[in-house]
């Protein structure tokens, strides 16, 4: 794997931050973590940005968010025992959608690089859902 990891953003390049700590159970044959892992750190990211655990949420009432586009790039080996560090930002504020970057690092060495589009869909249509101007504001606060 290719370490391109300096063309990546720092950590403090991200207003939102989350950390996750790695398990045995993530690791794969050749003793690193397991790519699908990566997925899921990432997930820990948007989920701490989306419900801050305030009282608070990133959607409008009666509103929910879907993935409807993820590009990860995987640039460095993640490996167990320890923690990885999670930066989370808003690239991108749309009708009804919000594109976020995300970094991951460990150890202060950056692993992957991923951009993550989601649509606010409402409960009961089951269609996409424009964001009202106070939940747009929001996330543009969020933007690096």
């Amino acid at each position: 794997m290719t370490d391109t990891s300096t063309d990546l953003p720092g950590l403090d390049d991200f207003p939102a931050r989350s950390r996750d700590k790695l398990r045995y159970g993530d690791t794969d044959r050749q003793g690193h973590v397991n790519n699908a892992v990566f997925s899921t750190l990432l997930e820990t990211g948007r989920v701490e940005l989306l419900y801050p655990g305030d009282g608070t949420t990133m959607s409008d009432e009666g509103a929910a968010w879907v993935i409807v586009r993820i590009e990860l790039d995987l640039v460095g080996e993640i490996t167990w025992p320890g923690s990885v560090d999670i930066g989370t930002r808003v690239a991108k504020v749309g009708r009804s959608s919000v594109t976020m970057q995300q970094g991951l690092f460990q150890d202060g060495r950056a692993v992957a690089r991923a951009t993550t589009v989601i649509v606010q869909m409402d409960d009961k249509t089951r269609g996409s859902r424009p964001l009202s101007e106070e939940l747009a504001e929001r996330f543009r606060a969020l933007q690096g």
